[in-house]
């Protein structure tokens, strides 16, 4: 495997299926079986979820919701999303552990580094709820942070695209795709790989990020053994 510990991040929109709202059970399982082929392999996994597929703060904010109050509805859609995860992951027989950074006891872990470092020594696959646990913050921020924090060779983006490309590519039938690209020219192209917050802090730290589908199943397993698919975002 060319990486041995990674951050997987994923949107809350991908546990939806082709559902409008909600948690599809059979994405779940199917994403289960994706990252315990890793994990057979050794492959240490952490991975951090949003919560849009229940509820999303800036688009509460957007209707008059007090903005706080609406990342914290959102920070507890991350926790649920870890919920389902964890049952998904733990009925293929994968040793998991669900870590918030709000304090939730009841139902999560409070995230504390060394236990987390400890759980993916142990060969168990770590979910981080509750985003950073501040508002204001993306999921894409909290996936950053929790990578440079557990020192993770690499930050895997599963979405529904299989890469980045100049435009959008279910808008745009001549949208070119990237294999590689650097920081400096995400940014000076003004693609949209994370927000800026997250990205900027993913390249001070050197960490690449690698965006890929998801969805297509086997896909997992060709990034982390260092086929080349999706994007790779480095220096």
């Amino acid at each position: 495997m060319k990486y041995k510990r990674i951050l997987l991040k994923l949107s809350g929109e991908a546990l939806m299926g082709n559902r409008q709202y909600g948690i599809d059970p059979e994405r779940l399982a199917e994403y289960a079986k994706d990252i315990k082929e890793i994990t057979d392999l050794g492959v240490e996994v952490a991975i951090v979820i949003g919560g849009g597929n229940i509820f999303r703060g800036v688009a509460g904010a957007s209707n008059g919701m007090d903005r706080v109050q609406g990342d914290h509805m959102g920070m507890l859609a991350t926790v649920i999303n870890g919920l389902a995860l964890q049952s998904a992951l733990e009925d293929t027989g994968i040793p998991t552990r669900l870590q918030s950074a709000i304090k939730i006891n009841e139902v999560a872990e409070p995230f504390i580094r060394r236990k987390a470092l400890r759980h993916l020594e142990k060969g168990r696959v770590v979910i981080f709820g509750g985003g950073t646990g501040n508002p204001y913050f993306t999921t894409d921020s909290a996936a950053v942070l929790r990578a440079i924090e557990i020192e993770a060779d690499v930050i895997l983006k599963g979405t529904r695209v299989d890469g980045i490309y100049n435009a959008d590519p279910e808008k745009d039938n001549t949208a070119t795709k990237f294999d590689y690209i650097t920081f400096d020219d995400v940014l000076r192209k003004g693609l949209k790989v994370m927000d800026t917050t997250a990205f900027t802090l993913s390249q001070e730290n050197k960490l690449p990020i690698i965006v890929f589908d998801m969805n297509k199943k086997g896909n997992l397993l060709k990034v982390v053994s260092g086929e080349t698919i999706g994007t790779v975002v480095n220096l």
